[in-house]
């Protein structure tokens, strides 16, 4: 009997690409997969000539049969295609077969749905290390243009070690780049952003890796667990600290947790708001961790049509009402800690100074 997301809450694409890469799943699952870009003869239909490629497209790697289009998966959905199951069921399956332990026990029974492992003499590829490497590049007016859109400097960008890149290398594969993308190292592993293609993220890290953690202070009064590096900035840019665990579906570990709160005062909750998702699964992980630590959380209403607080700063170019949902939510009153009265000044100042130079 297949349980619901919602008693699977750790079984989630993008908590399993936290712990292997897209690569991994094809390398393991897809017999006749040789190297990315090279044709093979495909493992779902009778084929004697290769057509297949796994390709990279805008951003996300691709099983694509050029001699039979309907055949254009991505790496969950050719577990799904290849087994004849649903979405959870390949989800399962990608689990169990690389002992990533994100499901919970009572979820699906694979064998009596009629899965059976890949016959493969090889060690599982989740063994296999995934390295990323890049290739900087200079900092352009594109980069400005995106990064003020956020009121985010690039000293700060420097500090949180993100770098604009040309290309780079996941394993012994090559991509090429978009005209504004981006590396942020996390310890010693990457995520690659890519803000303006379809399919945004590449990554190495894991769910130890915390966004933001290397640059806290020692202490502070106020932290804020948040759902991205770039919202984590944004904070930063307040003046008030803040960290981003790799995704929003992954519950704070406790030793975490007790780590921080040793830190600050006080901790609270600004994770995305779906709003536009009847499952809403940011507020929905938000309320779990509020239930569990007693953590305020504090939400964008859904008037703003903003999802989250770099979404919301884009809009209004202020990060003031930020400031105040953050006073009231936290503190029950404005006392203007984090109210910023040059916020507004940030385009002119740059434009006038762009002029000076």
């Amino acid at each position: 009997m297949i349980k619901s997301r919602s008693s699977n809450d750790h079984l989630h694409s993008d908590v399993i690409l936290t712990k292997i890469s897209e690569y991994d799943i094809f390398k393991y699952y897809c017999p006749n997969f040789i190297a990315l870009n090279k044709k093979f003869c495909s493992d779902l239909r009778k084929d004697q000539n290769p057509g297949v490629s796994i390709v990279y497209w805008k951003g996300k790697l691709l099983y694509k049969d050029f001699g039979f289009p309907d055949h254009t998966f991505d790496c969950f959905n050719y577990v799904k295609y290849k087994y004849s199951c649903n979405f959870i069921e390949a989800l399962t399956i990608i689990d169990n077969d690389f002992n990533l332990g994100l499901a919970s026990k009572n979820s699906t029974n694979l064998f009596t749905m009629g899965y059976m492992p890949p016959v493969t003499n090889k060690k599982p590829v989740a063994q296999k290390v995934t390295i990323i490497r890049k290739k900087s590049r200079p900092w352009s007016k594109a980069d400005k243009l995106f990064w003020e859109r956020y009121l985010i400097t690039k000293k700060t960008l420097l500090k949180f070690d993100v770098s604009p890149i040309s290309h780079y290398w996941i394993n012994e594969n090559r991509f090429s780049c978009g005209e504004v993308t981006y590396a942020y190292k996390i310890g010693n592993k990457y995520k690659i952003y890519a803000p303006n293609e379809k399919y945004k993220w590449s990554s190495n890290t894991t769910n130890k890796h915390v966004q933001g953690y290397k640059q806290l202070p020692d202490t502070g009064d106020l932290l804020i667990l948040t759902s991205s590096l770039k919202d984590v900035m944004c904070l930063y840019e307040m003046g008030i600290p803040a960290v981003a665990l790799q995704s929003e579906m992954v519950m704070p570990d406790e030793k975490l947790i007790d780590h921080l709160k040793s830190r600050f005062k006080r901790i609270a909750i600004f994770y995305d708001n779906d709003f536009d998702n009847p499952n809403n699964p940011g507020q929905t992980m938000a309320e779990k961790i509020r239930q569990k630590y007693m953590f305020p959380n504090i939400v964008i209403p859904d008037i703003y049509h903003c999802k989250d607080l770099s979404d919301y700063i884009a809009e209004f170019y202020s990060n003031g009402g930020i400031a105040v949902l953050i006073e009231m939510k936290v503190y029950g009153k404005i006392h203007g800690n984090y109210l910023q009265t040059e916020e507004t000044n940030y385009a002119n100042t740059t434009k006038k100074s762009e002029q000076e130079s």
